[in-house]
C-alpha cells in the first residue's frame, strides 16, 4: 500500500489531520489499534477554545457542532462556596469557549471519513514505524492476520501518551519533562441537567472540584481525591455529597442526584516530549505532552498541534516548502509550554496538596481574591482559558 501521509492513532488529532489533508488533496491514510465502537465510546474533554471550533469548521464537520456545542462567554471560580464570574468575552475581545465532547467531535470525524470511502483502519495490531530518518519511511501491521506495509512519504504520530510513535525517536535524541500529581480527580457522568450555567471551579478547605457538562442534560463533575482511594469506596450518594459541599451551597442547591452512567479515577500528570519531529516523523497531541485538564487545553493543544502540522504538509505538497516542516516542533512547543504553564498554575492554585499547610492555603486564598478584585488578573486568566492564538 502507499500513501503520501501516515498516521497512527484515530482520535480526534490523527482524525483532523487526515480530514484537513483530504480538503487540501493531500492522501492519507488513518491507522487505530482499537475497534470503531472503542474509540467512539471514549470519554474525554469536552471545552473547546474558538480556535479549536474555527478549525473544525475549516475541516467541514462543524455542523452538529454549530447546532449542539454550547457557547460560554464566562467561567465561574467559587472558593469556599462563594462564586464568583470571569467574563471572557469582556476580557478577551469578545472570545468564548464552546462545550462539545471530544467523543461527539470524534464520532463527526469518524463519520465523515466513512462518508468519502477512507474509514480508517480500525484494529491495526502489531503497528512498527521504520526508517523515519529515511525519505522512504513506512509503516507496516497486522489486520485480520495478515501483515501489511503501507509506504509514505512522512508518518503523523498520534497516538497517545501510550501509542508507539514517540517511541520510535532515539532515547539519546528526546527529551522528556514530567510531572506527577499527587492525586486525581474522581469524574462521573450522568444524565442530569448541570447545577450551574457555566462551567465552575471551585477551591474548598476539603479538595478542588468541578462542575462542567456535556449538554444541558448531560452533567460531567469531578471531585478532588487521593490516588490511592478505590472506586467502590464512592458510591453514588457519597460522591454527591461530597461534591455538594465543595461546590457550596449556591450550586449545590441546584443539583440534580442522578445515577452515574460513567465512574472513574484520573491521575493528574504533564509531560512534555522534545522534539515532536525526528526525520519524517511528526508527533501531534498526546503522543508528545499531556497536561492536567484543569485548563482545559489537552484537546485544544493536540488540534493545534494539527493546524500546525497540515499547514506545513500541505505547504511541502503544494509548493515544494519545507520551511513550515522544518520549525514545526519549535512552534508547536512554543504554545505547548504555555499552555502547561497555565495548566499546572491552575492546578495549584486551586487544589490541596497532601504538603499544603495552613499558610499556603492562605496563599491559595489570596491568590484567588486577587483575581476576584483584579481586571488585570481576570484578563490574564481569560487570554489563557480562551486560548492563546494557533499560530
Amino acid at each position: 500500500m502507499r500513501t503520501q501521509v501516515a498516521i497512527v492513532g484515530a482520535g480526534p488529532a490523527g482524525l483532523l489531520l487526515s480530514q484537513l489533508l483530504h480538503r487540501a488533496g493531500v492522501a492519507a491514510v488513518v491507522l487505530e489499534r482499537q475497534s470503531r465502537d472503542y474509540v467512539e465510546a471514549r470519554i474525554r474533554a469536552g471545552v473547546l477554545e474558538q480556535g479549536s471550533v474555527d478549525l473544525l469548521r475549516q475541516a467541514g464537520v462543524g455542523a452538529r457542532l454549530s447546532r449542539e456545542g454550547l457557547r460560554h462567554d464566562g467561567v465561574c471560580l467559587a472558593v469556599n462556596g462563594e462564586i464568583f464570574r470571569i467574563d471572557l468575552a469582556a476580557l478577551s475581545g469578545g472570545k468564548h469557549v464552546t462545550i462539545y465532547g471530544q467523543t461527539e467531535i470524534t464520532k463527526d470525524l469518524i463519520d465523515s471519513h466513512v462518508a468519502r470511502g477512507a474509514s480508517p483502519v480500525f484494529e491495526a495490531h502489531d503497528v512498527a514505524l521504520h526508517d523515519v530518518e529515511s525519505d522512504r519511511p513506512c509503516v507496516t501491521f497486522v489486520k485480520d492476520g495478515e501483515s501489511v506495509r503501507i509506504d509514505c512519504d512522512f508518518i503523523a504520530g498520534c497516538d497517545g501518551f501510550h501509542g508507539v510513535s514517540r517511541s520510535a525517536i532515539p532515547p539519546a535524541t528526546l527529551q522528556t519533562f514530567e510531572r506527577a500529581y499527587p492525586f486525581g480527580w474522581l469524574g462521573i457522568m450522568t444524565d442530569v441537567p448541570p447545577c450551574h450555567d457555566e462551567v465552575l471551579y471551585a477551591s474548598h478547605a476539603r479538595g478542588f472540584a468541578l462542575a462542567s457538562m456535556r449538554s444541558k442534560t448531560r452533567s460531567r463533575c469531578y471531585v478532588q481525591v487521593s490516588l490511592d482511594e478505590a472506586l467502590e469506596e464512592w458510591p453514588d450518594e457519597r460522591f454527591w455529597d461530597e461534591f455538594a459541599l465543595r461546590i457550596g451551597p449556591e450550586a449545590g442547591a441546584r443539583i440534580t442526584r442522578g445515577e452515574a452512567i460513567e465512574k472513574s479515577i484520573a491521575p493528574l500528570r504533564s509531560f512534555v516530549a522534545e522534539p515532536m519531529r525526528h526525520g519524517r516523523l511528526f508527533l501531534a497531541g498526546d503522543a508528545a505532552h499531556i497536561v492536567p485538564p484543569t485548563g482545559a487545553k489537552g484537546l485544544n493543544l493536540a488540534l493545534g498541534d494539527v493546524k500546525l502540522l497540515s499547514e506545513a504538509l500541505i505547504d511541502f505538497y503544494r509548493a515544494k516548502d519545507e520551511a513550515k516542516l522544518q520549525t514545526y516542533s519549535l512552534r508547536a512547543l512554543e504554545r505547548v509550554w504555555k499552555a502547561e504553564r497555565f495548566s499546572w498554575w491552575m492546578t495549584t492554585l486551586l487544589h490541596r496538596f497532601p504538603a499544603t499547610d495552613r499558610f499556603d492555603r492562605r496563599i491559595q486564598v489570596a491568590e484567588l481574591d486577587y483575581i476576584r478584585s483584579s481586571r488585570a488578573a481576570q484578563t490574564a486568566l481569560a487570554e489563557n482559558y480562551v486560548g492563546l492564538p494557533f499560530g
